[in-house]
């Protein structure tokens, strides 16, 4: 195996293994100081949360720099062209989210634990929640699910399913047990799937991430929205 190809692997398990890891251990090293996360005050909380995830911004940086430094270049000239090609895809996703989502309030299923949680924590700090889930989230999840996974499968199919399963899946923590768990999978896997395509195709992280940020953006309005009816 190629030296490079075996560099790449290494990136992308690295990143893989970086955001489980933070979300698995994320309070210890308050608790290694002898300090209790859940007593902490909202505002400390958001502030702790808001550092850890800058932290492993930083750390995708590092890890990814040459790749990011391209892909920016690539962006600031072809924004407009990606935007124009790849919004038709976005939308398709988007239509297949709505769709599953629509048959599962139809045949009695109940909103996922994950969102269950965004919308409590929205009510309780919808400035970090909004500043997390708009800007932050993108920047990681489309580092660690897209690239960090095609950095491993070089296949375009195999990247593309990958990608997109374990994506949505983990936005199903708790819900396995469910029948509609089928349904589930596919609504939170469209968007997935649609944005590895975005990568495969165009090379440019930037692109997947541009449609996150919008797509992350349009929801939380609409819970503000919501929040002030």
């Amino acid at each position: 195996m190629p030296k490079e190809r075996i560099l790449n692997i290494i990136k992308g398990a690295s990143a893989i293994l970086l955001y489980f890891f933070v979300s698995l251990f994320k309070e210890t090293p308050l608790t290694l100081v002898g300090v209790d996360y859940n007593n902490l005050p909202i505002i400390f909380k958001e502030i702790y949360n808001i550092s850890i995830q800058v932290i492993m911004i930083i750390v995708f940086i590092l890890i990814f720099k040459d790749f990011f430094k391209k892909s920016f270049a690539d962006i600031k000239k072809n924004h407009f062209t990606y935007f124009k090609k790849y919004l038709k895809f976005y939308l398709l996703g988007l239509a297949i989210m709505m769709v599953s989502n629509s048959l599962i309030l139809i045949l009695g299923g109940m909103t996922s634990e994950n969102e269950t949680v965004v919308r409590t924590e929205f009510q309780m700090y919808p400035i970090y929640i909004f500043i997390s889930a708009v800007i932050i989230a993108p920047i990681i999840e489309e580092t660690t699910f897209r690239l960090g996974f095609r950095k491993i499968f070089k296949n375009d199919y195999l990247f593309i399913i990958t990608s997109g399963l374990v994506f949505g899946s983990l936005h199903l923590l708790g819900m396995f047990n469910s029948p509609l768990i089928l349904l589930y999978l596919i609504a939170y896997s469209g968007l997935g799937f649609v944005f590895a395509y975005m990568l495969a195709k165009t090379n440019n992280i930037f692109v997947s991430m541009g449609f996150h940020f919008m797509h992350n953006g349009i929801l939380m309005a609409i819970q503000f929205i919501t929040l002030l009816a």
